[in-house]
């Protein structure tokens, strides 16, 4: 269990009227506010103090926004950013999201809404931090695993792997309809082992990761899903999960493999487990994706700064909403705004959005009423090893 984080902000605004002002806001809320007012003093108290959330002006005499989310990015990939600017206009927002923030405020602004945003945003990196945490607790591969050992059950792992297939439906339609009235839009293709000590899509890929093998895990359940293909219905696509370093594998990009013959009906999910940042010439290789058919997602979007960052690297047509944000959002007024607000962005710059990890009708009610396009979830339809048949018309 990690310790929770102190509530400090660090504030970054070259004018000190401004300053003092947030400041003032800030700690009558109980923030303690850490003021730079410039890059390279920003930088400095970045990495001497513990802060948990960065308020930043866009613009600064001595730099930009831009210089002060790449060193958090080098200093902790889960300190969520907001930027404030003077200029609110669908651009800013644009930029907002391509520097990595998770949102931007336009000045004046209010007090209550200075505290309300810079909480929520507090709020955000504290579940990305618990959510990394957890992951690695449960599946991380102990340092002194014998590597030998972890190879030979790696390769049992994936000889007998298997494909699931879970259905991810289209949400808008009549109040109160049941999903599984009409066909699925999509399939997500989830990984299935039965080796013992790798039981779990995350235990495989952690293996893969320490024995450098992902780009052989990537290809084998590529094959898989592409020999699946031959039996899907007409009209769904397949989202097919890759990690950054399999946008590394020339294979992925040759016309003569197994998933590339199907690629008009595939999306590829890059996940945040591997830093997109390392991979040479990002935007050209997304374009030669896309002119082989493929469209992109980026999945665990909201769930910490990398999944926002991703957005100006990759410009997906989908984005797939974590399922921390979509667990309870009945009963947590925050994350229902925090999706709100992600699924209006989308909606402005024509991506659409699919809702991971739905698991029961109160979290569908409010999904749908905020309206995002596509839900996936156990309430929804759970993983299959075959395709779902098309539903039986009257």
């Amino acid at each position: 269990m990690i310790e929770p984080m102190p509530k400090r902000v660090l504030l970054v605004e070259d004018d000190e009227v401004v300053a003092r002002a947030h400041t003032r806001a800030l700690e009558r809320y109980g923030w303690e506010v850490v003021s730079a007012g410039d890059v390279g003093v920003a930088s400095a108290k970045l990495l001497s103090s513990q802060c948990a959330v960065v308020l930043c002006n866009i613009t600064l005499p001595s730099g930009s926004g831009v210089e002060i989310l790449r060193v958090v990015r080098r200093h902790d990939m889960d300190i969520p950013v907001v930027l404030i600017t003077g200029r609110p206009t669908v651009e800013t927002a644009i930029e907002a999201v391509e520097l990595g923030a998770i949102e931007y405020l336009t000045k004046p602004i209010d007090v209550d809404v200075l505290n309300e945003r810079v909480e929520r945003a507090f709020q955000l990196g504290q579940l990305a931090r618990s959510r990394r945490d957890a992951l690695r607790a449960a599946y991380e591969v102990p340092a002194s695993v014998d590597l030998v050992g972890l190879g030979a059950r790696f390769e049992q792992a994936v000889d007998r792997l298997h494909m699931a297939f879970q259905p991810i439906f289209d949400l808008r339609g009549a109040q109160g309809e049941r999903q599984s009235s009409r066909p699925p839009s999509a399939y997500e293709a989830l990984m299935r082992s039965d080796e013992p000590g790798l039981e779990t899509p995350l235990q495989v890929l952690d293996a893969a990761e320490r024995l450098d093998r992902h780009p052989e895990l990537g290809r084998h359940v590529r094959a898989l899903v592409a020999a699946a293909i031959d039996d899907l219905p007409a009209g769904p696509e397949v989202f097919v999960n890759i990690h950054a370093s399999d946008l590394m594998d020339p294979s992925l990009y040759a016309l003569e493999a197994p998933l590339s013959m199907h690629a008009h009906r595939v999306v590829l999910e890059v996940t945040e487990r591997g830093s997109l940042d390392a991979i040479d010439g990002l935007k050209e290789r997304a374009i030669a994706l896309r002119r082989l058919g493929y469209r992109l997602a980026i999945d665990d979007f909201g769930a910490g700064y990398a999944g926002l960052a991703s957005f100006a690297l990759l410009e997906p047509e989908i984005v797939k909403l974590d399922m921390s944000l979509v667990r309870n959002v009945h009963g947590d007024s925050m994350k229902r705004r925090l999706i709100e607000s992600v699924n209006t962005l989308c909606a402005g710059l024509a991506i659409q959005v699919v809702a991971e990890g739905i698991e029961s009708d109160e979290e569908l009610e409010v999904i749908r009423d905020i309206g995002c396009q596509f839900g996936q979830g156990f309430v929804l339809g759970r993983p299959t090893p075959t395709f779902l048949p098309p539903p039986l018309v009257d």
